[in-house]
């Protein structure tokens, strides 16, 4: 299973601050996403869950049946670039897609559209909209873990 949840791209210290909000010893998703508002600028309870889950997909949190806490390892860019692109969907895809000379949000976008799961499309009336607004975050995100670098307003393979 691929996490779906592309919040905002953010900096690595974000990710950092983040994750040493959440507690070592398991605790419950709202207090955990609490925990993330405090320490972040993050002011809404539903981003900070969105953040509450990317940080899970990137490996920096883990659930268990007693709640979330955060992971021992320290994250280092490498590792957490291995792990959007394996752990997030539509991001291996994207990768591709820029490889192949998506270079734009609207390109690349097109080049992933088919990908979109049809339920998602007949549910959401702007799945359009919605998708497109993801696919241009998890293309910052890309950014920041270091796997593309924007040049100008262009998208090109980094490392």
């Amino acid at each position: 299973m691929r996490y779906k949840v592309a919040p905002p791209a953010r900096s690595l210290d974000f990710l950092r601050t983040a994750r040493g909000a959440i507690p070592l010893v398991p605790d419950g998703a709202a207090d955990c996403c609490l925990a993330i508002q405090r320490a972040t600028d993050v002011s809404e309870r539903e981003r900070a869950r969105e953040y509450l889950t990317f940080l899970q997909a990137l490996g920096l949190v883990a659930e268990t049946d007693r709640g979330y806490h955060r992971t021992r390892a320290e994250p280092d860019r490498d590792a957490l670039a291995t792990a959007y692109r394996e752990e997030v969907f539509l991001v291996a895809e994207l990768h591709e897609a820029v490889e192949g000379g998506a270079d734009s949000p609207a390109t690349a976008f097109e080049a992933v559209r088919e990908r979109v799961p049809r339920w998602e499309r007949e549910r959401d009336p702007e799945w359009e909209r919605n998708w497109r607004a993801r696919v241009d975050n998890l293309l910052g995100w890309a950014v920041v873990f270091g796997s593309l670098v924007r040049a100008d307003d262009r998208f090109v393979p980094g490392q």
